[in-house]
């Protein structure tokens, strides 16, 4: 069976969490689709998590889908948590950027967390 491991990554409020939520129950791996806005989401385990509706901490979860099988890390897109969101940068094999929906243009979605996030992924890609 092949493994990947993929980073979901973007700045904060840009549904990260809830995209990994959604892969997750499509895939079979949740029983039930959990919402970071009523605080009972999957992958947002801490306390603190639950009561800012925002992710802290990186998270792991696997999910099998045609043959493959995934190892798929949510990203805390906020500022102050960008180091977490670094440290699984050297362990992806790829990286599912999330722009958020709200977006009307890509100067009106453009935010510098962003932007250093793919910076930080150009350097440290692995090379063949």
């Amino acid at each position: 069976m092949k493994k990947l491991t993929i980073g979901i990554l973007a700045h904060v409020d840009a549904g990260k969490t809830t995209l990994s939520e959604g892969l997750l129950y499509a895939a079979g791996a949740l029983r039930t689709l959990g919402r970071v806005d009523h605080g009972n989401a999957f992958l947002d385990t801490e306390a603190l998590e639950r009561e800012r509706g925002i992710t802290i901490f990186a998270k792991q979860a696997v999910l099998d889908c045609g043959g493959t099988h995934i190892t798929l890390l949510d990203t805390p897109g906020h500022v102050d948590f960008s180091a977490e969101a670094e440290r699984t940068l050297q362990v992806l094999d790829y990286a599912i950027l999330v722009r958020s929906g709200g977006c009307w243009s890509a100067t009106a979605c453009r935010r510098s967390s962003s932007s250093t996030r793919w910076t930080l992924r150009a350097r440290t890609a692995r090379r063949c």
